[in-house]
């Protein structure tokens, strides 16, 4: 006899139930499956812009995490193609220009070949509530809803973990903690690499988030 589901089960449930009704396309229906223990996707996009509600992906990068672990060779990288020109802040940050991404994907394409690779799995990212707002611009003529996988953010993780060594009396007031990703990843000690570009982004924000999980006990 299976045990009754706890409050934030029958939420999980109804949310699954939800989004596998509203599914557009069928071949998708694994991103509501039951994730692999201990794995998760560190990502990154690369935009034409800043505004999260109108500038699209130019460059996709992500990699599996399982464990400990940062398995770079389980990565996915596209080049996407995109309706509107490039800002100059763009190009600066990530070194794509114009002729770049005349020959990258359509944007449907590198989705599909997005959502078959992270799967289930929660997806992890720095500030990730801009890369998830891009992403489910671009997901949802796929499938119907937003992305159904958890995500988390290292810089919230990094500011929890800055926050609990600071003394109490300065846990009371509103204390500036500094969430440059430069900042986080000379404060946890992590090798320099290159990350303007989207693959060199995911995979340091991936390899901070298995040094805070440790740090923290997660």
């Amino acid at each position: 006899m299976s045990l009754p589901l706890s409050p934030a089960g029958w939420v999980a449930a109804a949310k699954r139930g939800w989004g596998l009704h509203q599914l557009a396309d069928p071949a998708f229906r694994g991103l509501w499956d039951t994730p692999p223990p201990g794995e998760w996707v560190a990502l990154h996009c690369a935009t034409t812009g800043l505004d999260a509600q109108r500038d699209e992906i130019t460059a996709i990068a992500a990699v599996r995490i399982v464990g400990d672990r940062l398995l770079t060779s389980q990565r996915l990288q596209c080049v996407v193609r995109p309706q509107r020109a490039v800002s100059d802040d763009s190009v600066r940050q990530h070194g794509l220009r114009g002729q770049d991404l005349a020959a990258g994907l359509p944007v449907d394409d590198a989705m599909r070949r997005l959502l078959h690779f992270i799967g289930p799995r929660p997806i992890v990212g720095y500030y990730l509530d801009f890369d998830r707002a891009v992403l489910n611009r671009a997901a949802l003529p796929l499938l119907g809803v937003p992305l159904p996988q958890p995500g988390i953010d290292v810089s919230a993780l990094y500011h929890d973990w800055q926050f609990r060594q600071l003394p109490p009396h300065q846990q009371q007031g509103n204390v500036a903690i500094d969430l440059r990703f430069a900042t986080l990843l000379r404060t946890l000690g992590l090798p320099e690499r290159d990350t303007h570009d989207a693959l060199g982004h995911a995979v340091m924000a991936g390899l901070a988030f298995v040094k805070l999980r440790r740090i923290l006990g997660l």
